[in-house]
């Protein structure tokens, strides 16, 4: 790119997405971005074909490396940008609504935007998206209303001062942490239509919500820890 134009690019981590990784990258391939980077975070099925197919660049990792490591070590083999989008793989068609997000940061009005979802159905009791908000408003004394959104526009500044990302599900939390307290601005835009799926109430959603919480509780604690 020449001038004064933003490189923005957004990345997409991924495991077993096979049926809706397409539908997000053409979604978020139709928004102002230099290029959509699919991180295939070891899946068993065909999401980095379907993402290649879709338009994407994909990045494999090797095992199963996390969420936030998974992210964090694509971020290494990516060149520079100024401007980076996270997305969730399970967005669908609904990933073009980010749009918002990319705007309010390429006009400098925040250095970090973070998607609201309108409310949804199918979705757990809420338990951890409240341990997380706790953590952050003890920790860097903010309000999130949205803690655990995958879905976050910010500079490359901003990119810096929360590396590394923490690892697994305690990406977002810490995020959100490291950035407040870098004195960095941090803004939640409600973001319409943008809908995921829901993990639900089943087993396997309890066992998900589970190892999240965990994740998160080990990112707060180690952030904890440094304000001594």
């Amino acid at each position: 790119m020449t001038g004064d134009t933003l490189r923005a690019v957004a990345v997409v981590p991924a495991r077993d997405e096979e049926e809706s990784v397409a539908r997000t990258v053409q979604a978020l391939r139709g928004l102002e971005l230099d290029e959509v980077v699919v991180v295939d975070d070891g899946s068993s099925d065909g999401t980095a074909a379907a993402a290649l197919a879709a338009g994407a660049t994909v990045l494999r990792i090797p095992g199963h490396a996390g969420k936030g490591g998974a992210v964090d070590g694509a971020i290494d083999r990516l060149p520079p940008a100024d401007l980076w989008l996270f997305a969730d793989a399970d967005l669908g068609v609904s990933a073009d609504g980010l749009g918002s997000l990319l705007d309010v940061v390429r006009s400098g009005r925040a250095d970090m935007a973070v998607a609201i979802f309108p409310p949804q159905f199918g979705g757990g009791m809420g338990t951890v998206r409240r341990a997380s908000a706790a953590a952050i408003r003890l920790l860097a004394r903010y309000r999130a209303e949205a803690p655990l959104s995958g879905q976050r526009a910010l500079t490359a500044a901003c990119l810096v001062a929360v590396r590394p990302l923490a690892g697994g599900f305690g990406m977002e939390t810490a995020m959100t942490i490291d950035a407040v307290r870098a004195g960095l601005r941090v803004v939640e835009i409600p973001v319409p239509g943008l809908t995921h799926r829901a993990t639900g109430r089943s087993l396997g959603g309890f066992i998900h919500r589970g190892r999240q919480g965990l994740q998160i509780a080990r990112a707060s604690l180690a952030r904890a820890v440094r304000l001594r």
